[in-house]
């Protein structure tokens, strides 16, 4: 998502910034912006788009001699992409860069408004900026001022900070968000959040943990944990391949971007559970008025985020849904009445079927509702509302984090939604965000589970197809990995229902279809067994997911016990990304780049 880069020495530091943030733009955004402080004076420049534009707003300017830098590229969650929203942020005599989501800002915000400080911004950022020089006036050092700051901070975190009366120095924290110190034999201090943008620049690195924080000056680096203890400085050879450095070890982007999922959920939920209920402060309450009826439209892996979101509305808020693909709701003459709520999914809020759909319903005076990944994108800018799904860039075409970010929105939109409608009682919804606060640490990734998908994948490299199959919201997950499938291993594959297989598909049941089946301990366990026997008994090559014993199959992979079935959904989810991929690499594709396939689909 963000990127962040920071820099103390004497070279051109304009240069320095902006090549660092343009490593950086494989992580997508949608403004960019440096602060440069030389001989106690700042200068600032931030451009909405690309880098060239901020490069145009600097041109004229240049550094001599030593300088204090800091940069960054934003990818907007609280406010929309504008100047006033780009880093860094200003105080009266600071500077500051920030990645991450401040979960109490608000507070904070409206705690400073209080003793006069003026916002200029919608950002959550900006909070940082006048906290610490709010906190300035009574502390002794500006350090002193810096860690009273960090202490009143509730979210994540990466943080450079520069203050006009230590002028040689940067403050840095981390927690929750990535954050490297550089250095090299030329005296130089650098940082990023990732080390792509520190690669041919520095020699050695410190990846800084949750906790960690500090300053870094002219004499030296000072690093501290989180119980105010100096740490010792322990620095590590930094690779000198940047396209491996993007990866960040990962064989591919898809793989980086499965195991990322974890803190990629963590950002999609952060300031979205308050206490006993579910926040969104992009929403209010009228759009949700007079609404009798959904309508969820979209396309692809979005579709099958749609359709789980269909059984959790029905089942939590008690509102009738119904689901449509995009490209075929287009010309149906489809019946819209004004008491619907359209709300249409896309990563990328591009999508041209999605786009004209929305059009469509803004034309019949429909209440619209769009769930995207790209703020300012067209949908967004269209919509009555938007919820963003916060999953970052997504450079792998098949998708991974983007689908379980949809369906993490959903997910609690439907419980928002509960709680307006007084369908769900507060000890349920209270059950569900306990559940949901537990989601990150489900879609980790168990290396003992990867490590047998990998040595599973070789047997099934051949046949004649694979069947997907579950039941309520295991059903779209089923259609998901038959997608993800088909997308990079070039294999057939569909999903299906389970208790469809007797109604024409197990006809084709024999050794060579290999049926993947989905089998949740929570929902439908032994009606989903007995379906998954009658294939077993018709000689289909069964491998099952489950947390429980199967003795019918012929492979097993074995998830975690959870206390409820939509965590045994991303478990299985993470299951069913992984071996799509293995079996794809083991069939040597690219599975970055499947033939055929564009990531943002903009025509029909």
């Amino acid at each position: 998502m963000c990127g962040i880069v920071g820099y103390i020495g004497v070279k051109p530091v304009k240069q320095i910034l902006i090549d660092g943030l343009r490593e950086l733009e494989y992580r997508g955004y949608d403004s960019a912006g440096i602060a440069v402080l030389q001989g106690g004076q700042f200068s600032l420049f931030k451009a909405v788009g690309k880098l060239v534009n901020l490069e145009e707003k600097a041109h004229n300017f240049e550094s001599t001699g030593f300088a204090v830098g800091i940069g960054h590229t934003r990818w907007a969650t609280h406010g929309k992409p504008t100047e006033l929203n780009a880093h860094p942020h200003l105080g009266a005599n600071s500077y500051v860069v920030h990645n991450g989501i401040i979960e109490n800002y608000q507070e904070l915000k409206t705690m400073l408004s209080n003793e006069g400080v003026q916002f200029l911004s919608q950002t959550d950022t900006e909070v940082i900026v006048h906290l610490f020089e709010y906190l300035l006036k009574e502390a002794s050092t500006p350090f002193e001022a810096f860690e009273k700051t960090l202490s009143m901070l509730h979210g994540a975190y990466a943080i450079l900070l520069v203050n006009g009366s230590a002028s040689d120095t940067i403050f840095f924290a981390k927690y929750g968000s990535p954050m490297i110190i550089g250095r090299n034999s030329e005296g130089e201090t650098l940082f990023g959040s990732s080390d792509a943008a520190l690669i041919g620049k520095c020699h050695e690195v410190i990846y800084l943990e949750d906790g960690h924080y500090g300053y870094a000056s002219t004499q030296g680096i000072k690093l501290f944990d989180e119980t105010h203890h100096e740490i010792h400085l322990r620095f590590t050879p930094l690779s000198e391949n940047k396209l491996s450095a993007q990866k960040e070890g990962y064989r591919f982007f898809m793989e980086k971007e499965i195991y990322e999922q974890s803190r990629v959920l963590a950002d999609t939920l952060l300031g979205r559970l308050k206490g006993e209920s579910v926040y969104f402060e992009e929403l209010n309450n009228d759009l949700f008025e007079g609404i009798n009826e959904i309508k969820l439209c979209a396309c692809g892996t979005s579709y099958h985020a749609a359709l789980v979101a269909s059984y959790l509305l029905e089942r939590h808020a008690k509102i009738r849904t119904s689901v449509e693909i995009a490209s075929e709701f287009r010309y149906r003459e489809p019946l819209l009445t004004p008491d619907t709520l359209f709300i249409v999914i896309s990563q990328s809020g591009e999508t041209a079927d999605t786009l004209e759909s929305l059009k469509m319903a803004k034309r019949n005076s429909l209440k619209t509702l769009v769930i995207c990944n790209v703020d300012n994108s067209s949908m967004v800018r269209l919509a009555d509302a938007s919820i963003l799904t916060r999953a970052g860039i997504e450079k792998g075409v098949a998708s991974t984090k983007a689908f379980a970010t949809q369906v993490c929105v959903l997910w609690m939109l439907s419980l928002h939604l509960g709680k307006e409608r007084h369908t769900l009682s507060q000890a349920e919804i209270q059950r569900q965000i306990a559940l949901l606060r537990a989601l990150p640490s489900h879609v980790l990734v168990d290396s003992g589970i990867h490590e047998q998908l990998r040595r599973l994948s070789k047997r099934y490299l051949h046949g004649h197809g694979f069947f997907f199959i579950g039941r309520d919201v295991f059903y779209p997950l089923a259609l998901e990995g038959a997608l993800k499938l088909k997308e990079i291993s070039y294999l057939h594959a569909e999903g299906y229902p389970s208790g469809e297989m007797k109604h024409g598909p197990i006809a084709l049941a024999d050794p060579e279809l290999f049926t993947i089946a989905l089998l949740p301990e929570h929902k439908l366990y032994d009606k989903t067994k007995s379906n998954i026997e009658e294939l077993s008994a018709r000689d289909s090559t069964i491998c099952s997911i489950s947390p429980l014993d199967f003795d019918k199959a012929d492979d097993h992979i074995r998830t975690a016990h959870s206390d409820d079935y939509m965590l045994e959904f991303f478990e299985m989810m993470v299951v069913l990304q992984l071996l799509s991929m293995e079996i794809a690499i083991r069939l040597g594709n690219d599975v970055d780049m499947p033939r055929n396939l564009a990531k943002s689909v903009t025509v029909e």
